[in-house]
């Protein structure tokens, strides 16, 4: 009995003594619920069943506040000026990701999204000029996206308005992009290996966006042998990277350095061109994991962003009749739309903007990390804490949206119809780790959305008298599973 009574009260003690500790070490942080030992503070959160509860902590505690992960500081952005000055005002300053346990395993702090320190810089400035060399903006990359917005428009051509789940074309055409770009060459919709490639990353994103994720990073040592999504998540990513050392393996017997044609070309002649640079990150392991970043940014949120977009057409019949007016009047039939036509077509270049506002698939993005003790919004941060910013609060405040809860491209319009850019449009978030494929994203949404409705009317199923517009909340915000007709105009 005495025993019990006397580990109770160490107990009682350490429990007591790290709460005073967590209270004193939130001195000086901007405001948020109390921290109490072992839980912190993040149990006033429920981000996965009512993303609302953000908006409420911002009400009561203000656009900047704390959060607490165990004794980790989590500071909270919300609202646009809060989002923008935030990751912009000392950029460098927040530019670091959080390394968590699964982030390691997946990644090993190598490649473009997760890196941090001299790898990030070097791999991120290098993606970005390789981008550029290979088109990015300009009529190179154009040409890609032009043929496979074409395999798009043959696809539902070959329905012949019959009912169809527009996914996996739609993954298909955004992620032969991508391979156009890093491996040289597109794939066909019956390629198994490609199809294989897909169903790999899907089932990397389910994991990041399951309840299993977040037990993962808590009980790593509990889950690591278990069978399940975890080790699903990790063959499916041993997959890939086989995938592209072979592509690797090709390149080299090619030997195209001299006149390099893609990202993995240009990645070849970089190795060789620092291979005596002491600082040089450029190995294959972090060329590897630079394409399966470049694949997995580039193929999920625009492929998710196109299944929003035609699922739109089908709630607001009236936009889309609008759309198809104005490219009836501006381009002919015949006419293969190019990115340059979004100047001369102010309402539709208006309705993908607000598909992007709307959509918000990007609800918070990758936690920041300070890399240096700073300033943000006039509070000291201390290096280590991580900057959490409510990207979907920017693209919903209402001090900067007339109606942000109505999906309205006049939101893009000014009073003569002409697309004006919005300040508040974040996105593809800001500062240091903005996305490096901004460009490339947008020139897909156009070309494959006006390449879409300039031949076909999209209309609910037969039978089909409600559209859920209800988002699947994870990593990226899905529409749930739905089906459409495509009918040749």
């Amino acid at each position: 009995m005495m025993i019990s009574v006397i580990l109770i009260s160490l107990v009682l003690f350490l429990l007591s003594a790290q709460f005073l500790n967590l209270q004193w070490k939130s001195r000086g942080f901007p405001p948020g619920p109390t921290p109490f030992p072992i839980i912190g503070s993040i149990w006033w959160i429920n981000f996965r069943a009512d993303h609302g509860s953000l908006k409420k902590l911002a009400k009561t505690y203000g656009n900047i506040c704390t959060l607490w992960m165990g004794h980790r500081p989590v500071v909270v952005l919300y609202g646009f000026q809060a989002v923008k000055n935030g990751l912009t005002n000392n950029s460098e300053d927040v530019s670091g990701r959080l390394q968590t346990v699964i982030f390691k395993k997946m990644s090993d702090g190598k490649g473009i999204l997760v890196s941090n320190g001299l790898i990030w810089k070097q791999q991120r400035h290098f993606g970005i000029g390789t981008l550029r060399k290979l088109g990015m903006g300009n009529k190179g990359m154009e040409r890609g996206i032009q043929t496979e917005a074409r395999y798009l428009v043959e696809f539902f051509r070959d329905k012949e308005g019959e009912a169809v789940d527009p996914s996996f074309p739609i993954v298909h055409a955004v992620s032969n992009v991508i391979c156009a770009v890093v491996f040289g060459h597109r794939f066909s919709l019956e390629d198994k290996t490609f199809r294989q490639l897909i169903e790999a990353f899907n089932h990397i994103v389910a994991f990041g966006n399951s309840y299993f994720y977040y037990i993962s990073e808590v009980f790593p040592w509990f889950v690591e042998h278990l069978p399940g999504p975890l080790r699903t998540a990790k063959i499916s990513r041993d997959f890939v990277h086989s995938f592209v050392r072979q592509e690797i393996k090709s390149h080299r017997e090619k030997g195209r350095t001299d006149e390099p044609e893609d990202f993995i070309d240009f990645y070849l002649k970089q190795i060789e061109k620092t291979k005596n640079v002491p600082n040089s990150t450029f190995d294959e392991d972090n060329m590897v994991q630079s394409v399966f970043d470049l694949f997995l940014g580039g193929s999920e949120t625009t492929a998710t962003t196109l299944r929003w977009a035609l699922l739109y057409m089908l709630v607001y019949p009236d936009i889309q009749d609008k759309v198809q007016r104005e490219l009836d009047a501006v381009l002919s039939p015949s006419h293969l739309i190019c990115y340059e036509d979004r100047k001369k077509l102010p309402y539709t270049n208006a309705v993908i903007h607000e598909i992007l506002r709307f959509s918000s698939i990007v609800l918070i993005t990758l936690p920041r990390e300070a890399v240096k003790d700073t300033t943000l919004l006039g509070y000291h941060v201390p290096k280590g804490t991580l900057i959490m910013a409510n990207v979907d609060s920017a693209l919903f405040d209402p001090a900067y949206w007339e109606t942000p809860h109505q999906f309205n491209p006049g939101h893009f319009l000014d009073k003569g119809g002409n697309f004006v850019t919005r300040e508040a449009f974040l996105a593809f978030s800001a500062g240091h780790r903005v996305c490096l494929g901004e460009t490339i994203a947008k020139m897909e949404l156009f070309i494959m959305f006006c390449s879409l409705l300039q031949k076909f009317k999209f209309t609910v199923p037969e039978g089909v008298k409600e559209i859920n517009t209800d988002i699947i909340f994870g990593s990226t915000m899905k529409p749930h599973p739905y089906k459409l007709c495509a009918v040749l105009r």
